[in-house]
Parts: C-alpha cells; sequence; structure tokens
C-alpha cells in the first residue's frame, strides 16, 4: 500500500479489518454485526434482525457475537501496523452502535498480532467429544490470562462444579426443548443451507454424544461423526464478570475471542455452551458456583480433539458486501 494515500490506506485497512471479523464466532452462526467504514473511524453496529429473539431476549448472546467481532477487527488492525482507540458506545438515541474506533495513528506491525490473525482463519467449532490427552496446564493458564486481558474473567471449574453444570445443562435442554418458540428458532438456525448464516448438518453431531456435560440438543440429528469419545479429560471454564450490561457482554465477546484464538494457536479446541445460560433458573445456578458475587455470560468446554478423525468444516460466512458499508469513503473518495 506505499503508493497509496494516507486516507486511501487507512480505510483500506479498515475495510480489511472489517472483513477479517466476519471470521469470529457468534452464537448459532447468526453473524450479528455490521460494520461501517468511515474516513477516519471504523463503526461496530448489531443487526437485531439476527438476534436470537427467543434464546436471547435480553440481547447478551448478541452483544457477545458482536464482541468476538470487534476483538477480531482490532487485532487484525493491530497486525497491520495501525494504533487505534476503542470507545464503547451507549447511546440511547442510536442503539444500534456498538462500538467506534478512532484517532488512527501508524505504529509498527504487531507480530503476536500477526501470529493471531492466521488463528482467526483456522479456528473453528468442534462439537465432537474431546480425545483422552489431556489440557495442558500451561496452556489453561494462557487461556485465562487472554480472557482476563479483555476485562472479563474464566473461572476453571473444579469436579463439584462440572457436576453442578452437568445437571444445570440437562434442566436448560430440558426446558427448551418444551419450549415452542425455542424449538421453531433453533430450527430455523439449522435449516439456513445457502444463506451464508446457521449451522450446516456438517457441524452438528450425528448423534448426541456420551458425556457428563450434555450439550444442546439441536432438535435434528446432524451428519457429524462423534466417535465413542467422552469428555473426562475436558477442561470447563465460565466466563463471567462483575456487571450484567450491554457494555460488559460485548468486553466478553472480547474476551471470548482472545481465549478462543488462544486457545487454537496452543492446539487446544474449545466449544461454547450457551443453552445453560439462556434459561433463566440455570443463569441462576451458574451464578451460585461464583458465590452469587458475578455474572455468568458463557461456558467453555476445552480439550484435545481426536486427532485420528477429521473434524468438522468452517461454518459459512455472509458476504463481505453484506457486513461492511464503505459507501461513506465511496462517496467521499477517500
Amino acid at each position: 500500500m506505499s503508493h497509496e494515500t494516507p486516507d486511501r490506506a487507512l480505510t483500506t485497512a479498515l475495510a480489511e479489518a472489517a472483513a477479517m471479523a466476519g471470521h469470529a464466532p457468534s452464537v448459532h452462526n447468526t453473524q450479528p454485526w455490521r460494520w461501517r467504514v468511515l474516513p477516519d473511524a471504523l463503526e461496530l453496529r448489531v443487526v437485531r434482525e439476527r438476534q436470537l429473539n427467543a434464546a436471547d431476549p435480553e440481547g447478551r448472546l448478541v452483544a457477545l457475537s458482536c464482541g468476538a467481532a470487534l476483538h477480531h477487527a482490532r487485532v487484525a488492525l493491530a497486525a497491520e501496523g495501525w494504533a487505534f482507540v476503542v470507545e464503547r458506545v451507549s447511546d440511547p438515541t442510536d442503539p444500534e452502535l456498538l462500538a467506534r474506533l478512532t484517532g488512527f495513528k501508524r505504529a509498527g506491525a504487531d507480530p503476536d498480532a500477526m501470529h493471531t490473525v492466521q488463528c482467526m482463519q483456522v479456528r473453528h467449532t468442534d462439537r465432537r467429544p474431546v480425545s483422552d490427552e489431556p489440557v495442558p496446564t500451561p496452556a489453561v493458564d494462557d487461556i485465562t490470562k487472554a480472557a482476563a486481558a479483555e476485562g472479563a474473567r474464566l473461572q476453571v471449574l473444579n469436579a463439584d462444579q462440572v457436576m453442578e453444570l452437568a445437571a444445570a445443562a440437562s434442566r436448560a435442554g430440558s426446558v427448551e426443548a418444551e419450549d415452542p418458540q425455542l424449538r421453531e428458532e433453533l430450527a430455523y438456525w439449522t435449516t439456513r443451507t445457502g444463506t451464508g448464516t446457521g449451522l450446516p448438518p456438517e457441524v452438528l453431531p450425528e448423534q448426541a454424544p456420551q458425556t457428563t456435560v450434555p450439550g444442546r440438543d439441536f432438535g435434528r440429528p446432524g451428519i457429524l461423526p462423534v466417535g465413542q469419545g467422552h469428555d473426562r479429560t475436558a477442561v470447563y471454564g465460565l466466563l463471567f464478570g462483575d456487571e450484567d450490561e450491554r457494555d460488559s457482554w460485548l468486553r466478553a465477546g472480547e474476551a471470548l475471542s482472545a481465549a478462543w484464538l488462544t486457545a487454537t494457536r496452543l492446539g487446544v479446541s474449545m466449544v461454547p455452551l450457551s443453552g445453560v445460560v439462556e434459561v433463566e433458573g440455570t443463569r441462576q445456578a451458574l451464578r451460585h458456583v461464583l458465590a452469587g458475587m458475578a455474572y455468568p455470560y458463557l461456558v467453555l468446554r476445552m480439550g484435545i480433539a481426536d486427532p485420528t478423525h477429521a473434524g468438522p468444516p468452517h461454518t459459512p460466512r455472509l458476504p463481505t458486501e453484506q457486513v461492511v458499508d464503505t459507501s461513506a469513503v465511496r462517496s467521499t473518495g477517500a
């Protein structure tokens, strides 16, 4: 980009970072974000049409998903050598606006960020049971530190707490299975073939794995073989924080992204378990694990994937033009 003017270089970098953020994880692969590229700023907005109104009426998971995309964009910009300021926005007159990146200045490219960008393109969700190989303790420590650096905390659960989690996840599954609105919403996001969003059958287990902590029942079998594994060597963590509001949910998404990308770099498979936080009663049960002093955002399963079987493919992604709006810079010629 040496032949470009500084303004053109910046707007190109912003558009590319927003596109790279499309690799971020989101609940049911809803990708509920839209970026607006301005001559000197990048705005992140939530797309309410892709919010789970039945499972996520308060917007925890949609904000968390957008937070993951925000962290992806931040890392992509750092990898390209840009320093900037992140403004997390709460404006009643513009409720869809979540964050704005401003104050861009040239800085040296961050080698760690460059490596992390590569992890964005590799990261995926593998719902198969993990192998019998334990997760190294230093890897768990690094993943926990990555989450803490983004303003949320990750508590590793002990054996008794895992049993509490298993009971809560089972109760949440029963509640959601009996709710027709939740079943209809889940069916919608698992039959979106060819749309660029949702969960195709290739990423869903062909049958329920025999694990201590039950995964989500998607209401229909997929075609992903689960094998004979279990979750005995899995490590379960609870992502949490001190507040239960939109800004904290957004930061939790940034922490999720940082933790997951760190796990990917270290060869650790990570799977988010959101069902247990979608049901009010089981979310409160998780608060008891935190001694009632903090708020749970998400459960994470960590393990080493079975290397002898091919994992699932990446979930589909929306075309860049549907999630990145560059009209403001096209109209100014920047």
